[in-house]
This record gives C-alpha cells, structure tokens and sequence, in this order.
C-alpha cells in the first residue's frame, strides 16, 4: 500500500474520535506487515503534518478555488490537504511528485474532472507559492493567529486571555513542532547510562532529559518502537518528561497503597509501582476495560506485578469497592489536552470551548469522590494534561473550598531540587511547551487533615 493512500484513507475515516487517525494507521499497520519502517514515517507524517496544519491549508486552498470552499467534497479537500502539506512544509519531497500522486489519488476517485480540478488548483498554487497572503496581523490579531498557526479562534482567544498575546503566540508556534520521542528507563531492570549504551547499540540517539531523572529524549528511531529489542525486553516505557515528573510529586513509599483514580494505559500507574519497587500495591481504576487489558500487558512486559486493574467509573462513588482507605492517590484527570497538542494535533479540532467547562465539572466530581478513600494524613495528586485555567486553577479554588478537609501542598517544599524551576507562585506544577520544551501538564498536591 502506498503511503498516501494510507495516509488519504486514515484522514477520510468517518471516526472523529480523538485519536482516530493514528488508531487507523496502528491497526493498518498490524495488518500491513510487509509495510517497511519509511513507508510507515512517511504515512503518519503525513497525517500528522495535516491535521497540524489543517486551518493554514485551508486557507490557501480557500484564497484559490473560485466557487465556495464548503461545497469540495471532504476526500477531495483531504487530497489537495495532502499535497499542499507536502509543497509547503517537505522540502524533499519535488512539487511535481506532491501534484502528481494528488492527480492520481483523484483519478482513482472515478470522476475524471475532479482529477482536472486537482491539477489545476494546486499547479495555481505553486505558481503563486511565493504570494499567499494571511489575515492582518493589525486588525484581527486573532483571525491572524488561527489562520497562521492553524488553531481554532477559541483557543487563540483563550491563550490571548489567560497568558497574554506574546506568550500566547510562542505557545501556539510550540505546539506545531514535531515532538521528540521521550521515554522513561524501568528503574526495575536498567540504569539510565546502561539504557543510553543499550539504545545507542540500537542506532538511536540518546540524551538525558533536563528535569526528569528516569528520561531519556531520543532521535534517530527509524520504525516503530515497540520493534525496538530493549522495548521487548521491557527496559523502558514512552512516556513525555512532564508525566515522569508526576510519579516524583507523589513520591510513593516502600509499602504505600496508591489508588490511581484515570489510569488510561497506565503510564503513570507502572511509573509509581517502579518507584515502589514491589513493595506496595497498587489499584489501576479506569472505566474502559479495554485500556486496563492493555495496561496489564505492559506491566507484564515491564516485570511489574504490584498493580491490580478495576474497571469502574471514576466519576460515580467508588469507594464501597474498597475495604481500605489508601495512602496515597493520583487523579489524572480526563481533560481537554491543551497541552500536548504538538503530540495529539487532532485535539485541536474535536474539542469546543464548552467541552472545557463540562469536563472541568467531571474534574470536580472525581475529586470528590477521591478523597472518600483517602486515608487521614494521606496524599492526594491532581494532574492534567491541558494548561486551560478552567480546569486546573478554578477547579482546585472550588475543590478547596468543598473540601476543608484538604490542605494544599507547596510543591517547591517537596519536589528535588532539579524540579524546582516547574512549580510556580502558587506552589502548582506547571509546565509549558514553549517555555520548558516538554508537554504542558498541571498538578497540585494536598493532603487530608489528621
């Protein structure tokens, strides 16, 4: 299968599920083994670049066609997409080779006109290269933004607000890079320099990263990770320096029961029970049974027995489920994504303004419900992965004031010193894409009052 096409089918999926591209291409993948490691880069970079870049793409399409942009037929638009992607952000990739495989991915659409309007239109393009103009930057610096960036208004207008329009904009520009792979070392098996030996015997790149002491950022992997023989061998774990640096807040003990309220996929939750090292337990809550499946393979593959996977909804009351009160708990709230965009550009696109409200509401309800089964004198962390103050400061201000039961924890008294420069004024975890180079995450501590 070629790539494009590949890369044409996963963005004409009629899921919109957040995700849904890179589910498409992973199981295509699955089912496509003789697919070789370029031919896999270049389809997800491909998709990935579009749904990146979606709002700019658009633009120049729209400036171009002489009718109304709504009326091109979505696998059309996906088609032009595709080859402007490749024009304008793949210097290695000739303009020809761009217009020619768009003419005959139209083609193969059976219309023979549509073929034409694609040649025509991006032959126009490339002509004109040199003098696509964008929305004044004076007069609607938001219209601007959006359509520079590629971001919806609201989340241009939401950034202006909360961080000002330079930082706004740097953040914006931060969220279009293409990501490093960061990954964490399984304390359980290697030390960090033996990781590095061993990754670099594989033909990859690797450095420390700046603030976690357990990552790793990596450059040069050539195909999927999970091909990798010390990822087999369970010697590490993908996981962005910002999430590492979660596990460390809470700072687990030998012996702590920990309750990991949102486990997912359990990247956190097998941080933890590294942190552990199997001496304590651990119980991975989540209300799709499908990640709990997965998180309990990767725990096998990481030689981690601690963790006892629950299939339950952390937004109800859980805790009749438990006969115990536990020592510590992490509630890695459901969120908008905000701040890993650069990993996940189609969150851009599937979330709205009053999706952040509703899940802001889900927030408070799974915070309530966790400190039901906090033990008196034990420690609650509250972690997201957005930096939208809806969701983090306002719920903490109203979880506070629910909750007197609760006290809040300055982190700079207790995190190491190499994470210092991440907690703010206000005693929050909290970091930036374009500022600390990492994903932007939140956290607050508390603990319950004896």
């Amino acid at each position: 299968m070629i790539p494009r096409d590949l890369a044409l089918r996963a963005l004409n999926s009629p899921n919109r599920r957040p995700g849904f591209a890179e589910r498409y291409l992973e199981n295509t993948f699955r089912q496509e083994p003789r697919l070789d490691g370029r031919d896999r880069a270049f389809a997800v970079h491909l998709v990935q670049g579009v749904l990146r870049w979606r709002l700019r793409l658009d633009w120049i399409i729209e400036q171009t066609v002489y009718f109304p942009f709504k009326e091109i037929e979505p696998p059309i638009l996906n088609i032009l997409r595709l080859a402007l992607y490749q024009i304008f952000f793949m210097d290695r990739v000739p303009e020809s080779a761009a217009v020619n495989e768009a003419v005959k991915q139209a083609t193969a659409k059976g219309r023979r006109h549509l073929a034409g309007f694609v040649n025509g239109i991006l032959r126009n393009i490339c002509r004109r290269k040199d003098q696509i103009t964008f929305p004044d930057a004076e007069n609607d610096r938001v219209r601007y933004l959006s359509v520079f960036h590629s971001y919806p208004p609201w989340i241009v207008e939401k950034w202006i607000r909360e961080l000002g329009i330079d930082s706004a904009e740097s953040l914006l520009a931060a969220g279009n890079r293409i990501p490093d792979l960061i990954i964490r070392k399984n304390s359980l098996k290697v030390d960090r320099p033996g990781l590095i030996k061993r990754l670099e015997k594989e033909g990859i790149i690797a450095k420390k990263t700046s603030y976690s002491p357990d990552g790793i950022r990596t450059e040069g992997l050539g195909g999927p990770v999970n091909e990798l023989s010390a990822f087999r061998e369970g010697l590490f774990q993908v996981q962005d320096e910002a999430a590492q640096v979660c596990s460390h807040i809470l700072c687990p003990k030998s012996g702590d029961s920990i309750l990991d309220v949102c486990a997912g996929l359990g990247g956190k939750t097998t941080h933890l029970a590294e942190l552990l090292r199997g001496k304590g337990r651990i119980v991975a809550l989540d209300i799709n049974h499908g990640r709990l499946v997965r998180l309990s393979k990767n725990s096998d593959r990481l030689g981690i027995s601690c963790v006892n996977p629950v299939v339950a909804d952390a937004g109800d009351d859980t805790s009749f489920l438990f006969n115990v009160s536990f020592d510590k708990i992490l509630v890695d709230g459901p969120c908008s994504g905000l701040g890993v965009i650069s990993r996940h550009p189609d969150g851009k696109w599937n979330k709205r303004e009053d999706d952040v409200k509703e899940l802001a509401r889900l927030q408070a309800r799974i915070l309530d419900n966790a400190v039901t089964m906090l033990r008196q004198g034990g420690r609650l962390l509250y972690v997201t992965c957005t930096i939208s103050r809806d969701e983090n400061d306002q719920v903490i201000d109203d979880f506070l004031e629910k909750n007197r039961q609760m006290a809040l924890m300055d982190l700079k008294k207790h995190i190491p010193s190499w994470g210092h420069d991440l907690i703010d004024d206000r005693g929050f975890f909290r970091t930036f894409p374009h500022i600390h180079g990492m994903d932007g995450f939140f956290g607050a501590l508390f603990v319950k009052k004896e």
